[in-house]
């Protein structure tokens, strides 16, 4: 935790006024009962009024000074407290961006959020607390067990077995909480995850009418985050009961032993009042440092969540030495690789997979669903790296490539047209952000995508809504295909990314695709033969092998699975394979 309050460093100006004004406060508060044992002693038990007001305004005095100093405290404290969050947020989410698809599988979206949301909230008010009452408490302690020995020694004594309890409670208490917090978080998690599947996907759930079915998967995600806080906050909760009692036992028995000593009139009424307010503050102050304890093992499990994101590095990273990527012939070869997104012996999705694709070819990946055409091809850009062999480009493993420059010249598109929100122009711009409104608008004629942007009210300046919700799914894959053909990639590779588009409008993809990749290489995962039959080699995949490569014509011939998918949609082109 005490690496992330490096953070700090860059705003120390505000971390070095708010405990010197918080200081001035506890001066004051200090000052106070002090004051008032002089009222009682030398103003009211002898009927001096004019001690008692000149004592008073003293007091009033003390306690606006004590004002302006806590209230310092506490903006300079939130100033501190707010960019430390930031700061901390913005790297958390740059080093999230790092990560390889394996990192973010093995981390979850929904933990991820919940540590760069909730983990870093906690921290941040840790972090105000820390300048404001972990400063407070301390020092009004200190200063209270000071003045009470200044006042009577064996009083003190009292204290010398109160404190210590107290830190007794604290540490046990301490001990059984921070597990369970740590339990909490993780609960957090996973209702996390559920609340984000749902919204996700809350249009299949009610088209299938799954209602019941998802509220009943949130109350028990709930119930079961409910359940851990709970547990947690019941041990928090008997911290005070506890604390109190130690309090106002240590009261009574400053009562006793000083009020005999009072009573015999060897102490002071005034100073009796003035030990009672200091023992209170004394008790109050480890009270407030043993529940801020507490927070802090709460505190402490977010901070080794988040550091446990800032401490995991991306398994997919640029050569130390790396070769520029022009990709200008586009030339692609797999050399018998295997490839698995676990690390458990016999679950391969690619298994001794070789080919070769010439420069300028435009080949076609098909297969039943799962054979492992949507894994083959995200090894290209290293979406994933492969577990055994090579895959390389223009002669080069892309392994040896730097991992952006590699990633600027291959373009894809992705199985899900994810949008985001914005303007279309925005949209395509994504691939590549200083674009000319000509080269927008080129790429959206290419992708067939120009016609219904042109009949918005707003053209591309049409505002889309989340994961581009007012659009059809044609729609949503042809703007990601322009996305994807503004960065006039050397490779291209669509991840059967036509699924949702008319044949009519496919055709002229196709043709327009043609032309402008003429020369570059094209890579196309497709569910209909009809839109990969003019390709130059097609892929056969069948459980994670490739099983037979050709043309169309030579596959019919000498493939039996081609000629079943072939037979299965001769007329019936609707039908889905892949």
């Amino acid at each position: 935790m005490f690496k992330l309050l490096s953070y700090l460093r860059a705003h120390w100006i505000y971390v070095l006024l708010a405990p010197l004004l918080m200081l001035l406060e506890v001066c004051m508060d200090l000052l106070q009962p002090f004051l008032m044992a002089s009222i009682v002693d030398k103003g009211v038990m002898q009927g001096d009024l004019a001690h008692i007001r000149d004592t008073g305004l003293i007091m009033l005095g003390a306690a606006l000074i004590g004002l302006i100093g806590g209230f310092g405290c506490t903006v300079f404290s939130s100033i501190a407290a707010q960019r430390f969050g930031a700061d901390l947020r913005h790297d958390v989410f740059r080093k999230v961006q790092t990560f390889s698809f394996r990192n973010l599988d093995d981390l979850g979206t929904g933990s991820l959020i919940t540590r760069l949301t909730g983990d870093i909230t906690q921290l941040q008010t840790m972090v105000q607390m820390l300048l404001r009452i972990f400063v407070r408490s301390p020092l009004l302690a200190i200063g209270s067990i000071v003045m009470a020995v200044m006042i009577s020694t064996k009083l003190a004594l009292i204290l010398a077995i109160a404190v210590p309890l107290l830190f007794i409670v604290m540490f046990l208490l301490i001990r059984a909480t921070l597990p369970l917090f740590t339990k909490v978080q993780r609960r957090m998690d996973k209702l996390n995850t559920v609340l984000q599947e749902n919204f996700a996907g809350i249009r299949v759930s009610k088209a299938f009418v799954r209602r019941d079915y998802e509220n009943k998967r949130f109350n028990r995600a709930n119930k079961d985050y409910t359940e851990a806080g709970m547990k947690a906050q019941r041990l928090v909760a008997v911290n005070m009961p506890i604390l109190t009692m130690i309090l106002n036992v240590s009261i009574v028995a400053v009562l006793l032993l000083g009020g005999k000593d009072a009573i015999g009139g060897s102490f002071e009424v005034g100073q009796l009042v003035a030990f009672i307010n200091y023992v209170t503050q004394v008790l109050f102050a480890v009270s407030s440092v043993a529940m801020m304890l507490v927070r802090f093992s709460s505190a402490k499990v977010s901070a080794d969540r988040i550091q446990e994101v800032m401490a995991t590095e991306s398994d997919i990273r640029s050569a130390e030495h790396p070769g520029e990527a022009r990709i200008w012939r586009g030339e692609v070869v797999f050399d018998r690789v295997t490839f698995a997104y676990g690390q458990e012996p016999g679950q391969e999705v690619l298994r001794d997979v070789s080919f070769a694709i010439r420069p300028g070819q435009k080949t076609a990946v098909i297969g039943a669903t799962g054979s492992g055409k949507s894994s083959l091809v995200s090894l290209i850009p290293r979406l994933y790296d492969a577990t055994e062999g090579r895959v390389l480009v223009d002669g080069t493993d892309v392994r040896e490539y730097e991992l952006g420059s590699l990633r600027q010249r291959i373009g894809i598109v992705l199985q899900e047209s994810l949008l985001f929100s914005g303007t279309i122009r925005d949209n395509i711009r994504f691939g590549k952000p200083n674009a000319s409104e000509e080269e927008v608008i080129a790429a959206a004629q290419a992708a067939q995508a120009h016609d219904f942007i042109a009949a918005m009210k707003d053209g591309y300046d049409t505002l889309l809504g989340q994961r581009g919700i007012n659009l059809s799914g044609g729609q949503k894959q042809r703007l990601s295909i322009a996305r994807a053909l503004i960065q006039q990639p050397g490779i291209l590779i669509l991840d059967d990314s036509t699924s949702a588009i008319d044949m009519g409008t496919e055709s002229r993809l196709q043709a327009a695709l043609a032309e402008l990749m003429r020369g570059r290489t094209t890579i196309m995962i497709a569910q209909r033969i009809s839109s990969v039959i003019d390709a130059d080699n097609i892929l056969v995949m069948d459980e994670g092998r490739l099983i037979a490569e050709g043309t169309h014509e030579q596959l019919l011939a000498g493939c039996e699975l081609y000629r079943d998918i072939y037979r299965s949609q001769h007329g019936k082109e609707e039908h889905v394979y892949g």
